[in-house]
């Protein structure tokens, strides 16, 4: 017994292999954290590529939605096939699914594609897009050894559209009809191979000018293809003239009688189509005419009694020259004040017109954004375009 005790004991107090033992014992947990390090960047990673699928995903159908009179259908079809183009072949753990059978493929369940559509005011629709897509990441065998599943990611992304809609609106057109308004612009007329070209150098043989080749656009002319192509701009957002009212006064020493504010554009532009220029300038008259037709109570209550929308409301003031007299500006921009502080939205525009009209125009107008100078028939054209397309606001709006 004394030597097996003594034999005991020097096994007890032997360190040789210790080492190994060791080792052998702490291996597979060396191994499972450095799997889970690996791992847990790779979940990272793929997550976020999930997370970005989910997000094109609902973007790409919200808009089709909204831009492309998709059906839902389609629009659920064009989800899906954003979700599996965006995760095809890029991914660290490999779609190899996808090769397989699995309908779901490469996403471990059906990802869930939900639409619901509502009406909003004028006319239009809003779409809310949520989309969810669940994925599972194979861990590798380092970290299977401390007995963890394979990780299923869910993401989520919810966006919403809005189909263009328009805003229920009336606008009173301010328009110079006075002599100068017959002077040419430097666009040639094509319709026609000469005719008078009065300009302020021959004004005074008005209206006995001899004809002469070729024939150039007057500025009267001009300002009627401008204000046809703003009505087009009010009917394309507008085809049923539900929304929008459209009013025009001329002026030239005095305001002449007007056309009042009514559904569509048909009878402004009838009323626009059919002036004549001639006499000299006084804006005041005019622009009262406009801002006082539009805060009537009555204006507002045509559109909220239609469609319950309240209107904004807009001057459009176009001059090519001065007032005759300076008592007509001062007027004038305490008219434009007035109107401004009523939350009419005033645009002007200044059609090769002096400097002194200038300043009156850009001063009415309160921005530089309402504000354009048109040295041309082209820019004047482009003038009245851009203000109708700024007063429609058809607008898409996404949200992500």
């Amino acid at each position: 017994m004394t030597a097996y005790r003594s034999r005991f004991a020097r096994l007890l107090a032997d360190r040789g292999g210790n080492f190994a033992a060791t080792t052998a014992i702490l291996l597979p947990v060396l191994l499972g954290v450095a799997g889970v390090a690996i791992d847990y960047l790779r979940m990272t990673q793929e997550h976020t590529r999930v997370q970005n699928a989910a997000d094109s995903a609902a973007l790409a159908a919200a808009t089709a939605l909204a831009e492309k009179a998709f059906t839902e259908e389609q629009a659920r079809l064009l989800a899906l096939s954003f979700l599996r183009g965006q995760m095809a072949g890029s991914g660290s753990t490999g779609d190899d699914a996808a090769k397989n059978d699995d309908p779901n493929a490469p996403f471990s369940a059906a990802p869930t594609i939900l639409i619901n559509e509502t009406p909003i005011a004028g006319n239009g629709k809003k779409f809310t897009v949520s989309v969810e897509a669940h994925y599972k990441v194979a861990l590798t065998g380092f970290t299977r050894v401390l007995g963890v599943n394979d990780p299923e990611i869910v993401a989520y992304s919810k966006t919403a559209s809005q189909t263009a809609t328009m805003n229920a609106l009336s606008m009173y057109l301010v328009l110079d009809k006075s002599g100068s308004m017959a002077w040419i612009t430097d666009t040639k007329d094509g319709t026609t191979s000469s005719c008078p070209n009065y300009t302020a150098s021959n004004w005074s043989k008005y209206p006995n000018l001899k004809a002469s080749s070729p024939c150039y656009v007057s500025k009267i002319t001009a300002l009627k293809t401008a204000v046809t192509t703003l009505a087009a701009q009010l009917v394309t957002a507008d085809p049923k003239s539900e929304y929008s009212r459209l009013g025009a006064v001329s002026y030239n020493m005095s305001a002449q009688t007007p056309s009042p504010l009514d559904w569509g554009t048909t009878k402004a532009t009838t009323y626009v189509n059919a002036l004549v220029a001639e006499g000299g300038t006084a804006s005041t008259d005019a622009m009262q005419k406009a801002y006082s037709s539009l805060t009537d109570s009555k204006e507002t209550k045509a559109h909220t009694d239609k469609t319950g929308l309240t209107p904004q409301k807009f001057i459009v003031f176009m001059t090519d020259g001065d007032n005759n007299n300076t008592y007509d500006d001062t007027q004038t921009l305490a008219i434009c004040d007035k109107a401004r502080a009523d939350k009419i939205t005033i645009y002007t525009v200044a059609f090769m017109a002096p400097s002194r009209g200038q300043n009156l125009l850009k001063t009415c107008a309160g921005t530089t954004a309402n504000y354009f100078a048109a040295d041309s028939m082209a820019q004047l054209v482009d003038a009245f375009k851009t203000i109708g397309k700024k007063a429609a606001d058809r607008t898409t709006r996404l949200t992500n």
